[in-house]
C-alpha cells in the first residue's frame, strides 16, 4: 500500500531521490506531518475550502449530499472510496490516499528517472508511514532496485521486528532513523509506544555496519529536554554519519482536517533559530556530527 511516489527530494538521503511513501505506521507521533500515512488502508481527503458547491459529486454516491439550502456536505462514514468523486471534481476537493501496487508497478514508475538518479549520486528512499511494516514487499522491490545499480535507503522509525529489519538491511545502503527521545515516559508522551525496542534495533543496524543517518525532530515542550540524551546515544553508536536536527512545523495541519482529524498539537510554538543553534551546539559537543534543515 503506497500513497505516493515523488521525484526530486532532496532530504531523504544522499543526492537526489526519488522517495516511495508506504502507507500505515505503528507510530501517533503527535507532530507527524504525513496524517495520511497512520492507517494501511486507503482514505479520502477532502478540503471544503476548495468546493465551489457544483454538486457535481452529489450525483454519484450518498456520501455527497446538499443541506436544504442547497449547498454541498460530505458524510465521511457514508463513503467507500471507491473515488469516483476524485476524478469528478473540478477543484481537486477530494484526494485518494493509498493504492495497492506490486513491487514491479512502483519499480517501473521509479526507474522511469534511472539515469538521473545514478547521474546525479542519488537513489532511492522508502519512507511512509513505515516501510518495515511492509518488509517483504520493500525487499522484493529493492531487490529489483538494486539489480539495476540504484543506491537504496530506508527512512525508518525502527519500531519494527528483528525479521523485518534482516529482510531488508541485504539491499540497504543508508538507514535513516527517527529518534524522538531517550527517556521511555517522553517517548510514550510523544508517539503512543515504549521506545525500547526503537533504541535495541537501533544499535542492532549499527552491529551491522551499515552507515545511520539518524534524525531528531525538535518538538518544543514535547522532546526539546532530550537533545544530550540522544546525542550521547548517537556518540555511541559507530556507523552515524551524521545527525539531523528537524525544527517542529505545524504545516501539515490542514491534511488533519481533510482526514477528519483533530490536530493534535494546536499551541506548541514554532522552535526559534537560537534554540535550534543551542541543540545544534550541545549535540556537537557530544562528538555528534550534526546539521539542519
Amino acid at each position: 500500500m503506497i500513497f505516493a511516489i515523488k521525484p526530486f527530494e532532496i532530504h531523504d538521503g544522499d543526492g537526489i531521490r526519488t522517495t516511495v511513501f508506504f502507507k500505515g505506521c505503528p507510530l501517533r507521533c503527535r507532530w507527524c506531518h504525513n496524517p495520511e500515512s497512520f492507517t494501511p488502508k486507503i482514505e479520502l481527503l477532502y478540503d471544503a475550502e476548495l468546493c465551489q458547491n457544483c454538486l457535481s459529486c452529489t450525483k454519484l454516491c450518498s456520501a455527497n449530499r446538499f443541506d436544504n439550502c442547497g449547498n454541498h456536505i460530505f458524510i465521511r462514514e457514508d463513503c467507500v472510496k471507491c473515488g469516483k468523486c476524485t476524478e469528478i471534481c473540478p477543484t481537486d476537493a477530494f484526494e485518494l490516499a493509498g493504492k495497492e501496487c506490486t513491487p514491479e508497478e512502483v519499480a517501473e514508475e521509479v526507474l522511469r528517472d534511472e539515469l538521473f538518479l545514478k547521474g546525479s549520486g542519488g537513489g532511492v528512499t522508502f519512507s511512509g508511514g513505515e516501510p518495515l511494516m511492509q518488509a517483504e514487499f520493500c525487499a522484493s522491490l529493492a531487490a529489483i532496485l538494486k539489480e539495476r545499480g540504484l543506491n537504496i535507503a530506508v527512512d525508518t522509525c525502527a519500531y519494527a521486528s528483528r525479521k523485518a529489519i534482516d529482510l531488508v538491511a541485504p539491499y540497504t545502503d543508508t538507514f535513516l532513523i527517527d529518534i524522538k527521545a531517550i527517556d521511555e515516559s517522553t517517548h510514550i508522551a510523544c508517539t503512543g509506544v515504549s521506545n525500547r525496542t526503537i533504541l535495541d534495533n537501533i544499535i542492532y543496524i549499527d552491529s551491522l555496519g551499515t552507515p545511520i543517518e539518524l534524525r531528531y525532530p525538535y518538538v518544543p515542550t514535547m522532546n526539546d529536554k532530550e537533545v544530550e540524551a540522544i546525542g550521547k546515544f548517537a556518540a555511541s553508536l559507530k556507523h552515524v554519519v551524521r545527525m539531523r536536527i528537524l525544527p517542529y512545523h505545524s504545516y501539515a495541519d490542514k491534511k488533519y482536517s481533510c482526514l477528519g482529524y483533530t490536530y493534535p498539537l494546536p499551541d506548541v510554538p514554532i522552535p526559534t533559530k537560537a534554540e535550534i543553534a543551542a541543540a545544534v551546539d550541545v549535540m556537537r559537543s557530544c562528538g555528534v556530527n550534526v546539521d539542519q534543515y
